[in-house]
């Protein structure tokens, strides 16, 4: 059971898998060419475009929109990210015109740096209050946004981590979009065992729901089997 986000460190052990034919199932992100036995985890594609659908809800005519990138965000093992981003494009140019659209490229270990990078965006851009950051290091802008005494007037981000939740619920972050891990395990381990176990057939995709956490409802939200 793989969650291949390392696509060049996973693609060996691959190999190794198939020439001892065990079956391997992906969760979290899915390298399709590889051809697991099963892929558990959400739509990229669709999660993005549901990102922006949600975020321009909180649009006014002015307004622009910022994309906080990676550093790497060409790296083959961003494609998450990029499937996120093509999503999200596809309901802006569908839904909206001349529309200003910002790529602010981040460092995923430098804060200092980030934070250099951040004072000149919001300096020269004071129009651009929606975000979206498309992985879950949420956390990094919403904590530069409280020291630095900002505020979006919308931002979203992936993922329920502790220090991601935290801003939710103080207000500095304003979407979550969740991803079920621990169903995507329990999907997986089930999966393999259908198959090795008891030779069941199982189906190539499963996508995991999309959930959508605000600061109203996030105390309320569990996973469940």
């Amino acid at each position: 059971l793989l969650a291949p986000n390392f696509r060049e460190d996973t693609l060996p052990m691959l190999e190794y898998l198939k020439k001892k034919k065990i079956p391997f199932a992906f969760i979290d992100f899915d390298i399709q060419e590889a051809k697991p036995l099963i892929y558990i985890g959400q739509d990229s594609y669709k999660s993005g475009y549901i990102a922006a659908k949600i975020l321009m809800r909180n649009y006014s005519e002015g307004q622009e929109i910022a994309l906080f990138l990676n550093n790497n965000k060409e790296n083959p093992a961003e494609i998450q990210m990029q499937r996120r981003l093509a999503g999200f494009m596809s309901f802006i140019t569908e839904e909206y015109e001349e529309l200003v659209i910002h790529e602010v490229v981040l460092n995923k270990s430098n804060q200092e740096n980030n934070q250099k990078t951040l004072d000149e965006f919001f300096r020269l851009h004071p129009k651009a209050t929606l975000g979206v950051v498309f992985n879950s290091r949420v956390y990094q802008l919403g904590e530069y946004l409280r020291s630095a005494g900002r505020s979006m007037k919308g931002l979203i981000g992936y993922d329920l981590l502790k220090a991601n939740v935290e801003l939710l619920k103080s207000g500095d972050v304003h979407y979550l979009i969740g991803q079920r891990p621990g169903l995507q395990g329990y999907c997986g381990v089930k999966a393999l065992c259908d198959h090795v176990v008891f030779k069941k057939s199982v189906e190539p995709v499963k996508y995991m729901p999309i959930d959508i956490m605000i600061k109203e409802n996030i105390d309320f939200y569990f996973e469940f089997v």
